[in-house]
């Protein structure tokens, strides 16, 4: 993608941090920016606003948290572990542990990892129960225990893919129902699902990543967070449309932050019907306004993204494109057909995030940070093929 503004005047992270610390900085919602931008122009939007936040709360299957239980005495080199009777890794060390979001029991599916996170950020009692083959080192072979948030050393949430730059609305033309990740999609398109908070959406804010990167300081499920690197099926070569915005899934980040000082405010386990489990996650990022481009940039609308419809139920063939106006209106036209639409994501927690972390960064709670690496100019995907089928 080419930036088709040219870059006249750049302001400086330094600049901005320090407008922060002195109350002088000007802060904008992504939503507050795009209706300003109907009556200023890129370059007066670059002059008058320093920094947008950015938001999104929403289903996040590949997140999930390391724990550090800490050492019983005799100690025990845990190599299979259960908390509340779900299985979790065994492969890390003597008593770490990584629960993933969708970890579960198969016999009893509607609670997992995702749930066991929630549980410990509200501070629930957690069973642990774990074995061990009993070594020299770490004689004992089995322990049971409860543990909190508050006993256990570390607690932290590591999420490998968040934040979709962008994704498909899913849709089902057969004639039976079908149970998705995007939700239970009913017979003959009788309706549709979407999950992104649209202009509010923080890779649709600042596609090319100019601003987010390694190290990047974001608003993460009530807390601090960092940007480590860029999310797993991190994909740039998805075609973009007149406004430079991918028309389906294609960027995403890995993030980081501290488990005990999150909230279930912004934190949610769920079970998604015959699917499975997955964590709603809740991310804010601000975008410094350094120059025109990222004012254009931030001042997109919901009727100038489009995203891609696709048929979940008959091999995932595209069926058209439609924008997140039409999607929030409640309805989208797909081949001559009125279809109904609604959200996987939740746009009214996007927004309290947004305004949250507006308010953060308005009381100089809140500093920018530069990454110290950009995201990959160049990554596309590749496919798994099977050795049997």
């Amino acid at each position: 993608m080419k930036r088709s503004l040219k870059n006249d005047k750049m302001k400086t992270y330094a600049e901005i941090n320090e407008k922060i610390k002195k109350g002088t900085a000007v802060v904008l919602t992504a939503e507050e920016v795009s209706e300003l931008s109907k009556t200023l122009s890129p370059k007066e939007i670059a002059e008058k606003v320093d920094v947008v936040t950015t938001a999104t709360f929403g289903a996040m299957c590949s997140s999930g948290a390391f724990l550090n239980f800490g050492h019983s005495n005799p100690p025990i080199r845990m190599e299979k572990i259960e908390l509340n009777g779900i299985r979790v890794s065994g492969g890390l060390a003597a008593v770490d542990t990584y629960v993933g979001a969708t970890d579960c029991n198969p016999s009893s599916p509607a609670y997992g990892g995702a749930h066991i996170i929630e549980d410990l950020v509200n501070g629930k009692d957690i069973t642990l129960e774990a074995w061990g083959k009993g070594t020299d080192c770490y004689p004992r072979k089995h322990i049971k225990a409860i543990i909190n948030k508050n006993c256990i050393n570390e607690a932290i949430l590591y999420n490998p893919r968040n934040c979709y730059q962008n994704y498909n609305v899913a849709t089902n033309t057969t004639d039976q129902i079908k149970y998705t990740y995007m939700g239970t999609l009913l017979p003959k398109m009788r309706n549709a699902s979407y999950s992104s908070a649209g202009e509010l959406s923080p890779l649709l804010n600042d596609p090319e990543c100019r601003t987010i990167g390694l190290g990047t300081h974001i608003f993460l499920c009530g807390t601090d967070g960092y940007v480590t690197w860029n999310g797993t099926q991190f994909n740039t070569s998805k075609a973009v449309n007149e406004h430079d915005i991918p028309t389906s899934n294609a960027r995403t980040i890995a993030v980081v932050g501290d488990l005990k000082n999150m909230s279930t405010q912004y934190l949610r386990g769920a079970y998604i019907e015959k699917y499975g489990i997955t964590l709603y996650v809740g991310i804010g990022i601000p975008i410094p306004i350094l120059d025109e481009d990222l004012a254009k940039r931030v001042s997109i609308r919901n009727e100038q993204i489009e995203t891609t419809v696709v048929d979940y139920g008959n091999g995932n063939q595209i069926l058209g494109k439609t924008n997140y106006a039409a999607l929030q209106s409640g309805a989208i036209e797909i081949n001559g057909h009125k279809v109904r639409t609604a959200p996987l994501s939740s746009l009214a927690k996007a927004r309290e995030i947004a305004d949250l972390l507006k308010s953060w960064i308005q009381k100089g709670e809140f500093l920018l940070t530069e990454p110290v690496r950009p995201m990959p100019v160049q990554a596309s995907l590749n496919g798994l093929k099977a050795i049997e089928d």
